[in-house]
């Protein structure tokens, strides 16, 4: 319906790689101005008259939107090549403000994301931009930055666009579609007009996890007991271990400290561990969890949550055990060939992926526009390692093993069929009824949001500088 809420996916990408540059160019200091007051308000730490000046132009709640916000996004998309429909000073701070629409409502209905879903998303993000740029290597020279620094730069706001995705899902959760209403949407429509429904595949998987040496276990818990010591010996504090050493991307930079969290938003090993815990002043003992080995502090305890901080490492794979999974990989291929087992019985029984192996190793994702889980992906949202790998094969075709990083971060080998390939084609309602009630749906929920936005609008402090309040805003009620 609105062009500007459809810009609302590209425009959070937009926001990943902006809210990068600003960290990257933010100063320790920053002279603020408001948005009706030309008067300069800055901090005394002892800066230069010629320190950059930042504005506060909108104000949205409690929550300022500063004109270097505005700035940085606008400069990204000018990199990125994206193209605005409507003058960029008034719809970058108006798409901000209903992020932080979003993100209030979400704190007032205790809206929570788990850690390991932000950090599978950012690797989800990773995977994109290297898909996007073509290699690793091309993108930490782009970026500026290493891989690993690039998660822990994606993190807060990956966290914070989960936290939108599920408050706009809770929010729509309820709306629905008939056929009728489908029928009705497109039976009209020009040939031309009816939705394109990109390339899609389906694909199987079988992976093996190198083992991980007793040497190399030995020197990660070794490490652990040495942190442990000198924690308790007093010659340095947790957190500052956890900043130097911690390999958890997520809060390594905030010194290992998680936010207050439930049991069952954590690995369960870890959960039992940090749950017992009573004495702030003592370290666990070593847990190990699928992402690694761990020790923990507690912080504190409120009702049925808990605030920790940990440190994570993680055992390295030997280029020995990768080279011996690809060999027992091959032998499963080729025991396949010979009929001895199908794909998907190999998938079933000897495959590694917990979240495959029980669907004979079919594949599937969230896809999070449609708000559904489904086998069927366009070639941009396979893990990269895979894309490239499935690109040129044919239905039924097995690939030779390949390494990869998985969802938790850790060195794979795997083979791959591709089951399935469906080739881009305009939509029919006798064969894709589904992409045809997806858009249908989504126009409906898109319009349910738009509402709610409107609403909410109304009962929320919103103050912005007169230079804005003659904008062409794609929903009403902003200037009061």
């Amino acid at each position: 319906m609105n062009k500007g809420y459809k810009l609302f996916a590209g425009f959070i990408l937009l926001l990943f790689m902006a809210g990068m540059t600003a960290k990257a160019n933010k100063s320790t200091t920053q002279k603020v101005a408001s948005a009706n007051d030309s008067t300069v308000q800055s901090k005394d730490y002892n800066v230069p008259e010629s320190s950059v000046v930042d504005e506060v132009i909108w104000v949205v709640g409690d929550q300022p939107i500063l004109k270097s916000d505005v700035e940085n996004m606008r400069l990204q998309a000018e990199v990125e090549g994206m193209k605005w429909d409507r003058d960029p000073d008034c719809l970058i701070p108006e798409q901000l403000a209903v992020q932080k629409l979003y993100l209030h409502q979400a704190e007032l209905d205790s809206i929570e994301v788990t850690e390991g879903e932000v950090t599978s998303r950012v690797e989800q993000q990773i995977n994109y931009m290297i898909n996007v740029i073509g290699s690793r290597e091309k993108l930490e020279e782009y970026r500026k930055t290493t891989i690993t620094q690039l998660r822990q730069e994606l993190h807060d706001d990956v966290k914070n666009n989960l936290q939108m995705e599920k408050m706009r899902h809770k929010l729509v959760e309820d709306v629905a579609v008939t056929p009728s209403d489908v029928r009705k949407h497109f039976e009209t429509l020009p040939e031309d007009s009816l939705p394109f429904v990109p390339t899609t595949v389906e694909v199987e998987i079988i992976t093996r996890q190198p083992q991980i040496g007793q040497d190399e276990t030995n020197r990660v818990k070794n490490l652990l007991r040495e942190y442990t010591d000198r924690v308790t010996k007093g010659e340095t504090s947790f957190s500052t271990l956890a900043r130097l050493y911690s390999e958890d991307p997520g809060s390594a930079r905030t010194g290992g400290e998680m936010d207050y969290i439930g049991r069952g938003m954590l690995d369960p090993a870890f959960a039992n561990v940090a749950f017992n815990l009573t004495d702030p002043k003592k370290i666990s003992k070593i847990v190990e969890t699928e992402f690694g080995y761990h020790i923990i502090q507690l912080i504190d305890k409120r009702g049925d949550k808990i605030k920790v901080r940990h440190i994570l490492l993680k055992p390295k794979v030997s280029e020995d055990a990768i080279k011996e999974a690809k060999l027992r990989l091959d032998s499963i291929k080729v025991d396949i060939q010979n009929k001895k087992f199908t794909f998907e019985e190999a998938a079933t029984f000897l495959s590694d992926d917990k979240d495959t192996k029980s669907n004979h190793g079919l594949m599937a994702y969230n896809d999070v526009q449609n708000q559904s889980m489904t086998s069927k992906f366009e070639m941009k949202n396979l893990p990269s390692e895979i894309a490239l790998v499935v690109d040129t094969m044919k239905i039924g075709d097995i690939s030779a093993p390949f390494e990869m990083v998985n969802a938790k971060g850790k060195r794979v080998v795997a083979i791959v069929k591709l089951s399935n390939r469906i080739d881009g084609h305009r939509a029919k309602i006798t064969e894709d009824y589904q992409v045809m009630q997806n858009v249908v749906l989504a126009k409906a929920r898109e319009k349910k949001l738009h509402d709610w936005v409107v609403d909410k609008i109304k009962h929320i402090y919103v103050k912005m500088g007169d230079r804005y309040k003659d904008c062409k805003f794609e929903y009403q009620g902003w200037v009061k």
